[in-house]
């Protein structure tokens, strides 16, 4: 598949026609700006500093900027060592897990009391759109991502620090559901909402089980509803930053035509 699509792109530099880019794009990232929400521990957030805009002394337009981000925020990756020890870091994820065949499983209806989609979801939406076969990229549905731009509603809580983690209140996967991905040999898996695992988690369960079968995961993915279950493909490219425990993620899906 990575064969494939670095033809596509090559032959898109040449002016050749590419069955793989023919269809909609569909961006999946939310911009990172002083507004972009974070893990609430993280108390800076997104900064942007201007270094220069204006006339060049050439007489020419230019302008340039610095920024500042923690890893964990926006939409981001989040690599295997941030919960293995021993699990990749950023720069060393294979690109067979961040560009691949994708499809969306929808866990708006089936939640526990926790906010977790449950085994049963997976095994219902998973027959939805056939078997997930390995180095498959799964994205998680639960509609939570209607309320990016809310900091209150999305994360549960307003408040930002070490205390604030008590107060989260959104939707993730149950550890049946993260042991069946693994099963399953997926490539990576995405949600729209703060954290793999939901708001009340004490134990991180999901993350560390993903982690320790090397699945990177996505975090604050948008614009699911936009896509179909099945038969399209995902470009998920974080920054690639040396030993990184994750990081700003730039992801895109390439929807062949004929999709609605």
């Amino acid at each position: 598949m990575r064969a494939l699509v670095v033809s596509a792109f090559l032959l898109a530099l040449t002016g050749c026609a590419s069955p793989a880019l023919e269809g909609r794009l569909i961006d999946l990232t939310h911009p990172f700006d002083a507004d972009t929400i974070f893990w609430p521990t993280e108390t800076e957030g997104f900064v942007l500093e201007p270094v220069f805009a204006g006339e060049a002394d050439g007489g020419y337009w230019y302008a340039a900027n610095r920024f500042r981000s923690a890893e964990h925020g926006g939409t981001h990756l989040d690599a295997p060592l941030h919960f293995a020890r021993e699990g990749s870091a950023a720069d060393a994820i294979p690109l067979e897990r961040l560009i691949a065949p994708a499809v969306v499983l929808d866990g708006t209806q089936n939640m526990d009391p926790d906010g977790a989609v449950n085994a049963i979801a997976f095994a219902l939406h998973g027959a939805s759109v056939g078997r997930i076969t390995p180095g498959t990229i799964v994205l998680i549905r639960t509609g939570h991502g209607s309320h990016w731009g809310d900091r209150a509603r999305y994360l549960g809580t307003e408040r930002t620090g070490p205390e604030a983690v008590a107060d989260l209140r959104f939707p993730g996967i149950s550890p049946g559901v993260a042991r069946a991905l693994v099963r399953a040999e997926i490539a990576a898996v995405g949600i729209d909402s703060p954290s793999i695992d939901p708001g009340p988690s004490k134990d991180f369960a999901a993350h560390r089980i993903l982690a320790a079968a090397g699945i990177p995961v996505f975090e604050n993915v948008a614009n699911l509803e936009l896509l179909p279950e099945r038969d399209f493909t995902v470009v998920a490219l974080p920054m690639k930053i040396r030993g990184g425990s994750g990081g700003p993620l730039r992801i895109v899906a390439i929807v062949p035509k004929g999709h609605q």
